[in-house]
C-alpha cells in the first residue's frame, strides 16, 4: 500500500529530539502559556516575517480569533471561497457573521480577484482568501481591492506553511493571518493547534486577550473571548519541526517536479505553480475528467488517494443557508468533481512515485464512464 500521506516517515529521524522536547515540558510541569509557547511564537513570527504570533488551540479557533480581533461581528459579511475546508466558513458563521463565497481561479484553486467586486456590499467587512494546497492566492489584486474599500485582509494559511507570494511568505501580507498545526499540515503538531499572525501590536494584544476569556494582564475580561490556547507540549513539538520545515518543503517540491514531468501528456491536469509564488505542495492535486473511476483504479492497485474537497462548502447540508450560491460558482463546483490528491510527503520514495505514475498510465475509462462524462 502506498499511502496518500505518511507522517511517521517524516518524523522518524527527529523522534529523539521530539522526545527530549516533550520531556522538558514534563519536567517543568507548566502546560499552558509557558516558556515553550512563547519561544515558538517568537520563532514562528520571525520565520514568517511578522512581528507577532499568538498560539491558539486550532486553525479554526485561529480564524475566529482573527475575525474577532478585526472587529467582525454579527450581521457583517466576509467574502471568502467555497472550495476550502468547511472550517473557513464555519469560523465566520460561529461568530455570527455571514460568509459570502466567490468563485475560484481554476488554475490556482484560490479566490479569483475578478469576482470580488460583484460580491461586495455595504455589509462587507473583510476579505478572507485561502492559500490552498500549498499555492498562495493571488494577493496583490485582493489587497488592492481591500485598500480601496478600507477592508482588512485575513489570510487563511492553513495549507501553505512556508509558501511565498513574490518576496514574502504568506501570513505577512494581510492585516492578520491564521495557521493550523493539525498533524497533517506541512508544519504539524501531535494534536490540534493554531496561530494568529500580525504586524500590528494592537491586533496581537486583542488576539492574546480573545484566546483567553478576553483577559488583560490582571485577568480582567476587557472583551468577550474564547478558551483557546496552544499547549506547551504542542509548542515544543512544533519548535523542533519548524527547524526542518524548509527542508521538508524542498522535498515536497522535488517530488512534485518528478510528478509533473512523468505525468506530462496524460489525460489529466497537473497542479499549476504560479510564477509569482513558491508552491509548497501541502497536497499534490491533479484534475481528471474521470476522477472517481481513476481513484477506484488506483485503490485496486494499493495506492491511497484523497479528495480535497469532494463538496464545496455551500453544498454541504450543514451550510444550507448558503444554498443560494448553488450553480453560481461554476469553477468551484467543477473542481469538486475533478480534483484528486495523489501521494506526496517527505520520505516518499521515488519508486513509489513511479508506481503511482505507472498506475495512472494504465488507467482506461470504460465506455460507460466516457458517456457519463459527455452527458
Amino acid at each position: 500500500m502506498i499511502p496518500v500521506l505518511d507522517i511517521g516517515r517524516q518524523d522518524k529521524a527527529i523522534r529523539p529530539e521530539i522526545d527530549a522536547a516533550i520531556a522538558r515540558v514534563m519536567d517543568r510541569a507548566q502546560f499552558i502559556l509557558g516558556a515553550e509557547g512563547e519561544a515558538f511564537e517568537r520563532a514562528f513570527a520571525s520565520y514568517c516575517g511578522v512581528a507577532h504570533a499568538v498560539g491558539v488551540g486550532s486553525g479554526t479557533d485561529a480564524l475566529q480569533v482573527a475575525l474577532l480581533a478585526c472587529g467582525i461581528s454579527p450581521g457583517d459579511e466576509v467574502i471568502t471561497v467555497s472550495h476550502t475546508s468547511p472550517a473557513t466558513v464555519a469560523a465566520v458563521e460561529l461568530i455570527g457573521a455571514s460568509a459570502v463565497p466567490v468563485d475560484i481561479d481554476p488554475r490556482r484553486f484560490t479566490m479569483d480577484p475578478r469576482r470580488i467586486a460583484a460580491a461586495f456590499t455595504r455589509r462587507t467587512r473583510a476579505l478572507l482568501p485561502v492559500h490552498l494546497y500549498g499555492q498562495p492566492a493571488d494577493l496583490e489584486p485582493i489587497l488592492e481591492f481591500a485598500d480601496r474599500h478600507g477592508l482588512p485582509v485575513i489570510e487563511d494559511c492553513s495549507q501553505a506553511h512556508g509558501a511565498r507570494y513574490r518576496e514574502k511568505r504568506v501570513g505577512a501580507w494581510g492585516r492578520i493571518a491564521t495557521f493550523s498545526f493539525y498533524p497533517t499540515k506541512n508544519l504539524g503538531a501531535y494534536g490540534d493547534g493554531g496561530a494568529v499572525l500580525t504586524q500590528d501590536p494592537q491586533l496581537a494584544e486583542r488576539a492574546r486577550q480573545i484566546r483567553q476569556y478576553g483577559w488583560d494582564a490582571n485577568r480582567i475580561s476587557r472583551r468577550k473571548g474564547l478558551n483557546s490556547r496552544l499547549d506547551e507540549i504542542q509548542a515544543a513539538v512544533l519548535a523542533v519541526k519548524l527547524k526542518r520545515l524548509d527542508a521538508w518543503n524542498a522535498e515536497r517540491r522535488r517530488l512534485a517536479t518528478l510528478y509533473d514531468s512523468r505525468l506530462a501528456g496524460k489525460e489529466l491536469t497537473i497542479p499549476y505553480a504560479a510564477p509569482d509564488s513558491t508552491h509548497v505542495y501541502h497536497t499534490y492535486v491533479i484534475r481528471h475528467p474521470h476522477r472517481d473511476a481513476l481513484r477506484a483504479h488506483l485503490a485496486a492497485r494499493g495506492i491511497g488517494t484523497a479528495i480535497h474537497f469532494p463538496l464545496p462548502v455551500h453544498l454541504h447540508p450543514g451550510f444550507a443557508n448558503l444554498s443560494g450560491f448553488s450553480g453560481s460558482l461554476p469553477e468551484t463546483e467543477a473542481a469538486a468533481r475533478e480534483v484528486l490528491t495523489l501521494p506526496l510527503f517527505p520520505g516518499m520514495r521515488e519508486d513509489e512515485l513511479q508506481q503511482v505514475v505507472d498506475a495512472i498510465a494504465d488507467f482506461k475509462p470504460s465506455t460507460e464512464e466516457k458517456a457519463v462524462r459527455r452527458a
